[in-house]
């Protein structure tokens, strides 16, 4: 496939909010001066991807075409392009552009830009036109927002490291997970099942809290030391005082005084899942202890190519269920219901 005009590309878009994603045909771009065009290969399905179908974090823009954990293979390079070359294996996570100028965006934190980075989907891009995301068959995308997959990871299981790797990297290191350090991974989903795995590729020892101990099994061979359930109420009070960091991945409001109460003093207790609805928090919680409520997203280019790096390097891929695309609105009720060990990737040549 060679792009030298608009294409259109076979997707699968929610036509509108909260309804099922159907087959459709999408444009894209001709591939410009500094432009690879990726044939996608798989594509992860993110818990942001049924957020932003079903509208729980706001108006979003229809047809949509969900999918930032996007696995391919250079199909085509711009003439100026110079870190891809046709065949390599590359991928795009939850940003295509940003405005390359502010302080954020020249010291490689693109997600922070002061303009807003252009996400992958669900954005306008520079031109006023929509962004469609991974659920596709091919995208064209600057080379400067695309990252190197290393060998040493298959593309299907590289695929949710664009976000779910990512995700839990960029505040692992942030706050300097390693040797010495207690770490409390909350929730053992898509996200959490990777914080487990880098924090303890890091050195840290890891603790994951979860609802449940349904998941403890996999907890521990994924990497946790401990596992505890938190509708246990002496969870809490066992653990109090224990971890220098706990990061939370759930989309479910918690109660955060109860997670800031297993911080040690001058712990950090990081919020990288968005719950759609507030949630409190009594800031004697925070004060006692000179503790630190924070949040983090995602990481920007340089870090993610880093942080697969590090995954290639220590055989971290993400735990797959791989799909057909005639399956993806049976996989978004299921994520819902917790029944994914641990990320659906739909198969793109089923498109």
């Amino acid at each position: 496939m060679s792009v030298t005009q608009v294409t259109q590309v076979a997707a699968y878009a929610a036509p509108a909010a909260k309804a099922p994603l159907e087959r459709t045909t999408v444009p894209r771009r001709p591939v410009g001066e500094h432009d690879v065009l990726i044939e996608i290969k798989y594509a992860g399905i993110c818990h942001s991807d049924i957020h932003q179908v079903r509208d729980g974090w706001g108006e979003g823009i229809y047809p949509m075409v969900p999918g930032h954990e996007i696995a391919g293979v250079v199909a085509e390079v711009g003439p100026g392009v110079t870190k891809f070359a046709v065949g390599d294996h590359v991928g795009v996570g939850c940003f295509v552009d940003s405005c390359r100028e502010c302080d954020y965006c020249l010291r490689g934190q693109e997600q922070y830009c002061v303009k807003g980075m252009t996400g992958t989907y669900n954005a306008l891009d520079k031109q006023g036109e929509p962004t469609y995301g991974g659920y596709s068959t091919h995208l064209v995308v600057d080379e400067n927002y695309t990252v190197r997959i290393p060998d040493g990871l298959s593309l299907d299981v590289a695929a949710p490291l664009l976000c779910a790797g990512i995700t839990l990297y960029s505040p692992l290191k942030h706050w300097q997970a390693g040797p010495g350090k207690k770490v409390a991974i909350v929730g053992l989903g898509g996200l959490g099942h990777m914080g487990v795995k880098i924090a303890a590729a890091l050195g840290a020892e890891v603790t994951v809290l979860s609802q449940s101990l349904r998941k403890q099994e996999d907890g521990l061979r994924l990497g946790a030391s401990h596992y505890y359930a938190t509708s246990d109420e002496a969870t809490f009070e066992k653990l109090a005082g224990s971890f220098d960091l706990v990061v939370s991945t759930v989309s479910a409001p918690l109660g955060l005084d109860a997670y800031l109460g297993l911080l040690k003093v001058d712990g950090a207790l990081v919020n990288v899942g968005a719950p759609e609805e507030p949630v409190e928090v009594n800031l004697f919680s925070v004060i006692q202890g000179r503790k630190t409520l924070a949040g983090s997203m995602i990481g920007g280019i340089a870090e993610t190519q880093e942080m697969l790096d590090f995954c290639a390097e220590h055989g971290l891929g993400s735990e797959i269920e791989l799909i057909p695309a005639s399956e993806i609105n049976a996989a978004y009720d299921r994520v819902l219901a917790s029944d994914v060990r641990y990320r659906f990737v739909i198969d793109a040549s089923t498109i």
